[in-house]
């Protein structure tokens, strides 16, 4: 994101061992959140289950993909939460290569955590999220090793 930090600048209280919750939105290729799902979801992560991650390695991995509108971005931000993720190929459509959920996201400096796998694994609260990058001057993206940690 033009106007945002690198890698380097990341804040890990965003991505590290962050209280999280997992929205079941199977079925919805645009998905919309609003503040009644978010209850709860200040300071946390928010996984949205799409299991889009299903089709890796197909070729339908690539089309008709889930993603989130512009105004679930605004109802995330409004809600204050420290990242989001999709378990889908990007949380924008590239329908039209518009991105208002990365720049609505990344310009309130909330990271963004595309491709999760294993979300039918999850509740939909009570652990923690953690996708650290590398400290890396300049970079903007990575990938990361994302996992989640369910509370016993």
């Amino acid at each position: 994101y033009a106007d945002g930090h690198d890698l380097a600048g990341l804040d890990l209280a965003k991505v590290a061992e962050v209280p999280a919750m997992c929205l079941d939105r199977r079925g919805n290729t645009s998905i919309d959140i609003d503040a009644a799902d978010l209850a709860g979801a200040r300071g946390a992560a928010v996984l949205i289950r799409t299991d889009h991650s299903l089709r890796w390695s197909t070729d339908a991995y690539f089309t008709d993909h889930p993603h989130l509108t512009a105004a679930s971005a605004r109802a995330l931000v409004e809600c204050g939460v420290a990242c989001v993720g999709i378990d889908s190929l990007n949380i924008d459509s590239t329908a039209t290569g518009d991105r208002p959920v990365h720049s609505i996201l990344l310009g309130a400096q909330i990271p963004i955590v595309e491709h999760l796998t294993g979300l039918h694994h999850l509740p939909p609260n009570g652990f923690t999220f953690t996708a650290v990058p590398p400290r890396i001057e300049g970079a903007g993206t990575f990938t990361v090793r994302a996992f989640a940690t369910l509370a016993d």
